[in-house]
């Protein structure tokens, strides 16, 4: 079904593995799983549930062939309803079912970057693209192409539906039959759409119209075609919700603020509001405001919408008051807000309950390096309740109208995939698209570890030990994660990037490496003042402390051979890798660096595209002495660069200008370039043309390292 045309695969190098005499290897051993065999399960992605809470749809790659499956109450039998066979890095996002649960409509293809060009990875000459698409899951048809664009809407009620092309707000026109057949702008206006949201009789729209410097909150009434802005302001307001009755829009608003400057702490700032709008009037009343000092800077949780309306006139928003993202409410008309979960962990992925009184969600609380599933009243009536416990990861908890909780689950050794919890019982949804030979029981299960810098900050580990079958003094690597607002966990991450850096690290333990995955300050997970790190980044790279310290504390165990210690890590995690090498080239024997940040002044542009480092010389010259550029001539230990030509995270030229220094100053590096690429690599072939040519260069570089 929905097959695409299979296109060719680029050349991927095979290595020999010679064996150093007196040097135990991993070709000494009993042959370990693959990388291929690591990642051969499917990764889930995308779940939702229909308006009426009966079904549920989620997202399926298996080794880049994305599909679609579908379940039902009561039974909850999967079934799949798309399918793309085709390795082609085409993602599958943005599933949306209509009103009456019989459509499912998704997005096909990646946004452009800033030359106006969707990713196209595979180098297909007939170029790439984001469109929509549609599933009949009546008639059992094949998913169909409708148009190009993004971001489903269908309405609450009826058959009408809307989408975005090009940051404008789209409609689709059907046929007397219900059947797709074009579409139109619904209005037109300044600014590019997004969080566009149905009243709940389908009436209207609320929608947030991004400006560049400011965003307005809109209301555009489909019946008389007029468009009101809600309070607009100097400030960016998003987020909005509807009122149950379908009168008012809440909606969040934060102060202008100029940023000539990221990757440096926010601990305050001007503090956000809550506000609520009539839609008649657009008059708008300030219902909350953050109090000034912890909790005065936004910081959002995963969901669909950041404020949630319950069914009784309550508002559900998160809040890090006290140092911690948690969930607060307080009655709509006004009045004393509530605390609905306490104490040190963090709220993530939230979702209000079909019946629009309970609350679930997933937070650490408890089991600081995983996370579990919570509910909890939205009144603030009772504690929250935990609906998991145990050595597993739960997220993107789904709430049906039954009871049960779709979500996405994995452990140390199963990786991630779709489950459905009901009656107190959890099971997996697809369990036959695990392969039958998957090596679970061979993985390594990592431990948990703390490592104090010596300016005194407490750091976070996972440590990984290879089987006891290798014995003696043992290669050693750090894992550095990207973000940096990322945390990895003591299992399977359920980020697809980390899912599969998490399979290279076990790839790594099973070879006889010691490994250590590093959370450093400026991560998330464990509260606000580890995640605004004083001076970390471009304001004075503190979390390099951290890994001078995991190196230190690495060298120092009797299983570790110091003089093979080394280092690898994607995007942040690549520019700490780089920092490795060039600050303390002699803790570390070479690393592997993936489409890293080498100079800070470069990768603030990226994001902020009218950032002038001579408005600010003094911070452009603190930010270029917190980047590995800054003492790049201290590098001397072999690296192995990667990187896609069109990423849009990290710029291309971050690695050209590294390499034509290190080739100026004889360092040994090896590179792999993956031609229309982006950062997060989109097939399945990239990210294994990444790793085993990281294996086998670790495997020459580091083990084999003459003493």
């Amino acid at each position: 079904m929905c097959s695409a045309s299979r296109v060719a695969t680029p050349f991927v190098a095979l290595f020999v593995i010679s064996i150093t005499a007196g040097t135990p290897t991993y070709a000494q051993q009993a042959a370990p799983p693959s990388i291929r065999e690591l990642t051969s399960a499917p990764f889930p992605t995308a779940m939702v549930s229909s308006p009426n809470g009966t079904s549920v749809a989620w997202v399926q790659n298996a080794e880049g062939a994305r599909s679609i499956w579908t379940a039902q109450a009561p039974q909850y039998t999967p079934r799949r309803v798309a399918h793309f066979a085709t390795d082609d890095g085409q993602e599958l996002s943005e599933l949306a079912f209509t009103a009456d649960a019989r459509t499912l409509w998704f997005t096909r293809g990646s946004g452009t970057n800033r030359a106006g060009e969707h990713p196209n990875p595979t180098s297909n000459p007939q170029g790439a693209e984001q469109a929509l698409w549609r599933i009949d899951l009546t008639s059992g048809a094949e998913a169909t192409r409708v148009t190009d664009g993004s971001r489903a809407t269908p309405a609450p009620v009826g058959d009408a539906m809307i989408f975005i092309r090009r940051g404008q707000v789209m409609r689709v026109v059907t046929t007397n039959n219900g059947a797709p057949h074009a579409d139109t702008p619904l209005f037109k206006m300044r600014g590019s759409a997004s969080d566009v949201i149905w009243s709940p009789d389908g009436s209207k729209l609320a929608f947030v119209s991004g400006r560049g410097t400011h965003a307005f909150v809109g209301v555009y009434d489909i019946d008389a075609g007029s468009l009101r802005w809600m309070g607009p302001s100097t400030d960016s307001d998003a987020s909005p919700v509807w009122s149950p009755d379908g009168t008012k829009v809440a909606f969040l608003r934060r102060p202008y603020q100029t940023r000539r400057m990221i990757f440096l702490p926010i601990r305050e700032a001007q503090p956000w509001s809550i506000q609520v709008a009539d839609v008649s009037t657009g008059m708008v009343q300030e219902l909350f405001r953050a109090s000034e000092g912890s909790g005065s800077a936004y910081w959002p949780v995963v969901s669909e919408t950041q404020l949630l309306w319950t069914v009784d006139n309550r508002i559900v928003f998160p809040w890090e008051r006290d140092g911690f993202v948690h969930l607060y409410s307080m009655p709509a008309a006004g009045g004393t807000w509530t605390q609905l979960d306490v104490g040190p962990h963090e709220v993530e992925y939230v979702r209000l309950a079909p019946d629009r009184r309970t609350v679930v969600y997933n937070s650490n609380a408890g089991d600081r390096d995983r996370r579990h599933l919570w509910r909890v009243a939205a009144n603030g009536a009772g504690t929250p309740v935990a609906l998991t416990t145990g050595d597993g990861i739960e997220w993107l908890p789904t709430p049906l109208a039954d009871g049960a909780v779709a979500h996405l689950r994995s452990d140390a050794r199963i990786p991630a995939h779709a489950a459905i919890l009901l009656n107190g019982q959890s099971r997996p949804l697809t369990p036959e698209t695990m392969p039958d030979n998957y090596p679970s029981g061979k993985l390594v299960v990592p431990t948990a570890v703390s490592i104090t810098a010596t300016d005194g900050v407490e750091s976070y580990a996972q440590l990984f030990t290879p089987p006891a079958t290798f014995t003696g003094k043992r290669p050693a690597i750090i894992f550095l994660h990207g973000g940096s607002r990322r945390q990895m966990l003591l299992g399977w991450n359920y980020g697809s990037y980390y899912h599969y850096a998490y399979a290279l690290n076990q790839a790594l333990a099973l070879r006889g490496w010691v490994v250590l995955q590093l959370n450093y300050r400026s991560g998330i997970g464990y509260g606000r003042d580890f995640r605004e790190a004083l001076n970390y980044g471009a304001s004075g790279a503190s979390e390099y402390r951290d890994l001078e310290a995991a190196a230190r504390w690495l060298h120092a165990r009797a299983d570790v051979d110091s003089s093979r210690v080394a280092l690898w890590g994607g995007s942040y995690g690549g520019y700490l890798t780089a920092h490795g090498l060039t600050r303390n080239p002699e803790l570390f024997a070479a690393g592997v660096d993936i489409h890293g940040v080498h100079d800070w002044n470069v990768g603030i542009k990226t994001f902020l595209t009218d950032y002038n480092s001579l408005e600010d010389e003094f911070a452009a010259q603190l930010a270029f002495m917190s980047s590995p550029m800054s003492s790049v001539e201290r590098w001397e230990d072999p690296v192995l660069l990667i990187h896609g030509d069109d990423d849009r995270n990290v710029r291309f030229i971050e690695t050209l200008t590294l390499i034509e220094r290190l080739r100026a100053q004889r360092v040994p590096v090896e590179q792999l370039v993956l031609p229309d690429e982006v950062h997060g690599f989109l097939r399945h072939a990239s990210w294994m043309a990444a790793y085993e040519r990281s294996l086998d260069f670790l495997e020459r570089r580091v083990v084999q390292r003459a003493r």
